[in-house]
């Protein structure tokens, strides 16, 4: 079997330029505000439940992620659903929901059906009515 006219014949059916093609470079966005609370804890406040170590190169400082159980929640995590479904349709829109900070936080986790609103189903654990 002679390999030049393999090569050849690949050639022929690779497409022009497509060992030069690079990837677009990444672009570059500023950081936008966070709408959630941040809250910091001491390691010791909490079981740790996960460590990983980032393989850094020799002489830079060492990284280490981990995770903590949180030492308490933070938010308010009980709603009214008749006090936020201002409209009365049976839904809480996302505007609606920016009347509780957390759900406003949440939101976007809990409309796991994709629809931009909430029914009572959808808040299972959250609704004091």
């Amino acid at each position: 079997m002679k390999v030049a006219p393999l090569l050849a014949a690949l050639a022929a059916v690779t497409p022009a330029g497509a060992q030069s093609a690079r990837p677009a470079p990444a672009e570059i966005q500023p950081l936008q505000q966070h709408s959630g609370a941040i809250r910091e804890q001491a390691l010791a406040a909490g079981r740790i439940t996960g460590s990983v170590d980032i393989a850094v190169p020799l002489g830079e400082t060492p990284v280490t992620i981990r995770s903590v159980t949180p030492s308490s929640a933070s938010g308010q995590y009980r709603i009214s659903f008749s006090l936020l479904d201002v409209d009365g349709d049976g839904f809480i829109s996302r505007d609606e929901a920016l009347a509780n900070r957390s759900l406003a936080d949440e939101f976007n986790a809990l409309d796991v059906k994709r629809r931009g609103r909430l029914d009572r189903a959808d808040l299972a654990g959250w609704l004091v009515d």
